[in-house]
């Protein structure tokens, strides 16, 4: 027997089912008989007969398992491919006594491989929830912003008004020094009213234009500590006032010019008050031939509380149009 030759089919594919008659069909009654022969002398184990090998087909407590071709007499069992339709089943593939890979379709949709070459590997767990999420994040189209002060008005909360009144200190009260300070949002409340305690001796209250006594300041606010409300408040918003120029030169304060309204210098309020574009016209006449109201009437000076509303009011008369254009400019 030791020198019998044995030719087996060798082919990647399986065996087809219906052998074709002719020539194939007496190669295939050979190679049975070659097989019986060897089964009664021995030489092929009970494992590999054909009972075996259609019992063999399934696992119990496993899925349905690939074949490979077959290979001495028998087919071997091997773990399906992975699914093309993505991790939405979950497949245990019997390699060895443990599954050698899960999928786990839960919420989280985590994926968990073990080596199953050595227990004692770490094993790694790739979280597709996250990934996905971080793509489609990338994915969108970022949202474009537009500077704060050249857009239109869609945050309110960003806008204030303030007025501020001025005593005079030094020689004659040639020093203007802040005394007062309001602040209106823009709806018109009030936000921010102070009188605050110059820092230096008041020469000039200037009561007829300011409104301020010498009892409005003996217990007002030091000038050091409402400087930092007030510009704590100013940050990062959009600034009207009337004039501001002359409000942030007492302050000691710049504000950013591209969050400076000043309604002493929007030609389109000139317009619509009919006065010439290029005219510096105060906020009292604007007020009156726009709104046809009085303001700083009385024997009692002006009010910082009543300016800075007014001034609001006469910036949101030309909002739209104003901040359009400077849209347009930038």
């Amino acid at each position: 027997m030791s020198g019998m030759t044995i030719n087996l089919c060798s082919s990647d594919e399986d065996p087809p089912a219906n052998v074709p008659s002719g020539s194939g069909n007496d190669k295939h009654k050979k190679f049975l008989q070659r097989r019986k022969f060897l089964e009664r002398s021995g030489y092929l184990k009970d494992k590999q007969n054909k009972r075996n090998r259609r019992k063999g087909q399934f696992k119990q407590g496993h899925g349905p398992q690939e074949q490979t071709p077959w290979r001495n007499g028998m087919r071997q069992l091997l773990p399906p491919a992975a699914s093309p339709h993505g991790p939405n089943r979950a497949v245990a593939a019997n390699c060895g006594s443990k599954p050698s890979a899960s999928i786990n379709s839960s919420a989280s949709l985590t994926v968990t491989v073990t080596n199953t070459g050595s227990p004692g590997r770490s094993t790694k767990t790739v979280n597709i929830k996250s990934a996905a999420t971080a793509s489609v994040t990338s994915s969108q189209k970022p949202t474009a912003t537009l500077p704060s002060g050249s857009a239109t008005c869609v945050n309110p909360t960003k806008y204030l008004a303030i007025d501020c009144e001025m005593v005079g200190t030094g020689p004659k009260g040639s020093i203007s020094q802040l005394a007062r300070c309001s602040i209106v949002s823009y709806d018109g409340d009030v936000v921010y009213d102070k009188f605050i305690k110059p820092s230096v001796p008041v020469t000039d209250y200037r009561t007829r234009w300011s409104g301020i006594r010498q009892s409005d300041l003996a217990k007002a606010t030091p000038f050091t500590d409402a400087r930092k409300e007030i510009l704590k408040m100013l940050m990062g918003k959009v600034v009207i006032g009337h004039a501001v120029h002359n409000d942030f030169k007492v302050l000691g304060y710049c504000h950013p010019a591209a969050l400076t309204r000043d309604t002493s210098r929007i030609p389109l309020l000139n317009a619509k008050a009919g006065f010439c574009e290029r005219e510096v016209a105060s906020l009292k006449r604007l007020t009156k031939a726009i709104f046809n109201r009085d303001i700083q009437t009385g024997k009692r000076g002006h009010s910082s509380v009543e300016d800075a509303k007014a001034t609001m009011e006469l910036y949101k008369v030309v909002e739209a149009e104003w901040e359009r254009k400077l849209v347009s400019k930038s």
